[in-house]
């Protein structure tokens, strides 16, 4: 595995990889791996790509109350996790190589950032859209891969590649979760034992409302009604949204019609986490 924090290297090292005919997948990264992000690994090797993980904590998604600075970061531990999944190039940039001087030019995708985790904080996906088209920028890759996990950016990224018609397709990758269920997630390793053991309820509660919908519940508000009863009745957490939506623009649903995403975000004292389940009246993801 090549590892590099130069731009000038990736696009050379990825230049000679395009000429002898290689795909070049990229998975995005912001370090502390775990299992999530090495199945976007295999995701990519699947697709027989040369595979680019960039590890970069960016500020520009942080805003002034956040934990950029207690963000986890063990690069030496993300090296060897990386090389062993099939990682071949690591981009690790330095902040000044990423940001050499003050950002001007930004990147927004309006509405779909403003709701959700968008509403509780403001300029987060701005920060994600510009640091992900930087990364496109440097690699050029033809694939990249997201987990759903982070539901809301992976259509926020999706959105803004087909408004910009940037030359490449981005693919989800399934939730990855540990065998109690709960999501698994880089700041998991925040959570105190009380909270950890209360926080499988965030998918127990999804679960429940895909059975709800099974059974013919078709009511938005009372199925956010019901998962918020069972978030409160089983945990300490402090919940930011439960909410329905459509699954692919985001937008407000009355009505459960066609397929939806029941997302929600729920904080165990410092630590915010997020969750979700894509459904579809008569089958569920």
């Amino acid at each position: 595995m090549i590892r590099t924090g130069l731009i000038a290297e990736v696009r050379a090292v990825v230049g000679e990889e395009r000429q002898r005919g290689k795909k070049i997948a990229i998975v995005p990264t912001m370090g502390y791996l775990h299992r999530g992000h090495l199945s976007l690994v295999e995701e990519a090797k699947r697709d027989h790509a040369f595979v680019v993980m960039s590890i970069f904590v960016n500020p520009l998604q942080f805003g002034p109350q956040e934990d950029f600075g207690r963000y986890p970061r063990d690069l030496e531990r993300d090296s060897a996790l990386a090389a062993e999944a099939g990682v071949d190039l690591l981009f690790n940039p330095p902040l000044e190589e990423m940001y050499p001087e003050p950002m001007l030019t930004l990147v927004e995708v309006k509405e779909i950032d403003s709701v959700l985790c968008g509403r509780s904080r403001p300029g987060h996906f701005r920060g994600v859209a510009t640091v992900v088209t930087k990364l496109f920028n440097i690699v050029q890759p033809d694939l990249a891969y997201f987990g759903q996990k982070d539901y809301q950016q992976v259509q926020i990224i999706k959105r803004m590649v087909r408004d910009l018609n940037m030359p490449l397709d981005v693919r989800t990758v399934a939730i990855a979760r540990a065998e109690d269920g709960l999501a698994l997630s880089s700041r998991n390793v925040f959570l105190s034992p009380q909270q950890r053991a209360e926080a499988v309820v965030l998918n127990r509660s999804l679960e429940e409302g895909a059975a709800a919908i099974r059974g013919g519940e078709r009511d938005a508000r009372t199925l956010e009604e019901l998962i918020r009863t069972r978030i409160n009745a089983e945990s300490s957490g402090e919940i930011d949204y439960v909410e329905v939506r459509g699954a692919a623009d985001l937008k407000e649903v009355t009505e459960i019609e066609g397929p939806v995403v029941i997302a929600v975000a729920v904080r165990f004292g410092a630590t915010r986490l997020i969750d979700n389940k894509v459904i579809e009246v008569g089958t569920d993801v």
